[in-house]
């Protein structure tokens, strides 16, 4: 992978190397729900945005986790695990946005995800999501 050149300068391969970790503990948890690990990808002051329904829907952390709890796990149904990094862009070291499709069952999802380095770790600061598609088709 190479060097990564943004508005103010490079951003050193680790960074992307450990953002790319991130975002497999994203795609990891879409898939288990195991929202012990919530925390290790998700800021506590994360927002999420989409539609659901036909509605425009905003989710603080705590509704979101308490959905993923709710919700059966595409694990623990054997459905096909789907997931692909689509776009990554770093504003600085400390700041990262990524376009990811998810498939979560039978809903397939683009995600846009806001990273952001804090205390060494990259957590979703920003969730910004769109079904694609229900019926599982990528």
């Amino acid at each position: 992978m190479p060097t990564t050149v943004t508005a103010h300068g490079l951003i050193d391969r680790a960074y992307a190397i450990d953002l790319l970790d991130a975002v497999q503990k994203y795609f990891d948890l879409m898939y288990d729900c195991d929202t012990s690990r919530f925390n290790q990808v998700f800021a506590p002051t994360v927002q999420l945005h989409g539609f659901r329904e036909g509605k425009m829907v905003a989710w603080p952390a705590p509704v979101y986790r308490d959905i993923l709890d709710k919700r059966k796990s595409p694990k623990s149904a054997n459905s096909p695990r789907a997931d692909e990094v689509l776009l990554i862009d770093f504003s600085s070291q400390t700041q990262a946005f990524t376009k990811v499709r998810v498939r979560v069952n039978t809903m397939v999802f683009v995600d846009y995800l806001t990273w952001h380095l804090i205390d060494g770790t990259w957590l979703i600061t920003s969730k910004g999501f769109h079904v694609e598609s229900n019926d599982g088709e990528i």
